[in-house]
């Protein structure tokens, strides 16, 4: 059976790469651990890539058809791997730090795309000089991102100390600092293919990751194209431009945006799956099943079959449900005031926290989608106050 070599552990692709029957062979860190039967080495640094084609050699795997990442720290050392194993997709290391690193992307984008002023914050970079060039609110995070951790808004001293005590301090590339945007988001994800927009569809935090990161419910749905006609038509045109100027390679990428007035700002894109359950409820709403997606590209082959984004009978998001901040909830809780198209929650104090805080997940859809954004903020309220505020939302 052909190997798969699998940066990272995710549940949805596991099940994808068994599917097309490929053996899957994981390269994660600790505390991760792929379930019983899966081949696995573990890495310090999921981001070195010397360690991970190590890795890879002294497993001494056969028939290794291809390499692909469950997420952002992967991308640099999934390129690296195919390009010394002769292996399909993409090889292009220099492009790939493009969507690594926040100050090359920034920079490489061509004026005309508004983005937030971006600079790395070299060693001894006092607040004052920020300030000058930024403003008073700006934002530190790491220039290769982190799914929101580490990030932080600075509006004092203070808060720049205790940001970069999050960091080593040793490094003029570690970290980056950018004006702050003041604006919802919204996000796009797609599939880009001989140099233009394959697919894509868009959705919207409920709450920013910055914010779920810090105890708040991360919950996102499906956005109707119907509803917000002109804001697509600026996401696809912003999506085309930005990853042509970034020679983004063929690849399932994830864009983020910010909504002003004057239209969208860029905030940055990254070519590798979307997160949380966003590839759950894409393939829910429209048919589209980027896990496989990622799989053919990473396989070399054709995408032949036509990919829908136009208007789905119903539309789905997603919450990754957490303890309460008071009390405590069970799954038949949730269950007595909302209608789920799925629910996994536990209520065991033994739980471990998993990203944004998650025990649970779940996944609610609705025909209409101002309908689906109301149950949504109704099953956020519910988990965040531990069963007050239920609102009863009805599947329709």
């Amino acid at each position: 059976m052909p190997t798969m070599v699998v940066i990272g552990f995710r549940d949805g692709l596991d099940e994808a790469v068994r599917r097309r029957g490929l053996e899957p062979f994981y390269i994660v860190q600790a505390p991760v651990s792929p379930p019983e039967g899966r081949g696995f080495t573990y890495v310090a640094n999921m981001e070195n890539a010397q360690e991970i084609l190590r890795a890879v050699l002294a497993a001494q795997l056969d028939d290794i058809a291809g390499v692909l990442t469950v997420h952002e720290m992967g991308v640099f050392g999934a390129a690296y791997l195919r390009q010394q194993l002769n292996l399909p997709g993409n090889t292009d290391s220099r492009t790939t730090l493009r969507f690594r690193d926040k100050y090359l992307q920034k920079s490489k984008l061509p004026p005309h795309i508004r983005r937030a002023r971006c600079r790395y914050v070299s060693v001894g970079t006092s607040f004052k000089d920020l300030v000058d060039d930024l403003g008073e609110d700006f934002v530190v995070k790491p220039a290769t991102g982190a799914g929101a951790l580490r990030t932080a808004i600075v509006r004092s001293p203070e808060g720049y100390e205790r940001a970069l005590t999050l960091f080593t301090g040793r490094s003029d590339v570690e970290v980056v600092a950018e004006s702050f945007v003041d604006a919802p988001e919204v996000y796009i994800d797609g599939v880009w293919r001989n140099g233009d927009l394959r697919w894509s569809s868009m959705s919207r935090n409920h709450t920013s990751p910055l914010s779920a990161v810090q105890g708040g419910v991360l919950a996102a749905h499906i956005l109707d194209r119907r509803r917000y006609s002109t804001l697509f038509q600026q996401a696809e045109t912003l999506a085309r431009q930005a990853l042509a100027n970034l020679d983004a390679p063929d690849c399932v990428f994830h864009l983020e945006a910010f909504t002003e007035d004057a239209g969208l700002t860029f905030g940055e894109c990254a070519i590798r799956l979307p997160g949380a359950l966003s590839p759950q409820v894409n393939k829910l709403t429209f048919g589209v099943d980027l896990f496989d997606i990622e799989i053919s590209l990473a396989l070399g082959e054709e995408l032949t079959e036509p990919l829908n984004s136009g208007h789905p009978d119903r539309f789905y998001g997603y919450i990754l449900l957490r303890r309460p901040k008071n009390g405590s909830l069970t799954q038949q809780d949730f269950e007595r005031n909302f209608r789920f198209d799925e629910i996994h929650y536990s209520s065991s104090p033994d739980t471990p926290l998993g990203p944004y805080g998650r025990v649970g997940q779940a996944i609610v859809s609705d025909r209409d989608e101002l309908k689906l954004q109301q149950t949504i903020e109704e099953i956020v309220r519910f988990n965040e106050t531990g069963g007050g505020l239920a609102g009863g939302g009805q599947r329709s």
